[in-house]
């Protein structure tokens, strides 16, 4: 036996679509302000680029080598697993008797 199709009506995929929109603007909003205030830092407070930390580098050359690509990694993979998770939630996903049907043959 066929299963039935299962569709989610334009207003569930609406509301999805509102939702990760405003997931994405919020983490975009993130990704813009850190890295607007690197620099902005630089200009602000002298102990930014003339202070020495590790190995003698500055907070500002630690930050640039090394953390902002930590932080980048991390705000992709917290926007990457939120965004699925609030689809799956929303949208919802095939029924396992569906699955199970399927899997059984004719």
């Amino acid at each position: 036996m066929e299963p039935a199709d299962e569709h989610d009506t334009p207003a569930e995929v609406d509301a999805t679509f509102r939702t990760q929109r405003r997931i994405a603007v919020g983490h975009f909003l993130v990704f813009v302000g850190v890295t607007v205030a690197v620099p902005t830092l630089t200009l602000v407070l002298d102990w930014w680029s003339a202070g020495r930390l590790l190995g003698g580098f500055s907070p500002n050359f630690l930050m640039t080598a090394l953390g902002l690509y930590a932080f980048f990694f991390l705000l992709a993979l917290a926007a990457a697993t939120l965004a699925t998770a609030v689809e799956a939630r929303m949208l919802g996903q095939p029924s396992e008797s569906f699955s199970d049907e399927a899997d059984e043959g004719p």
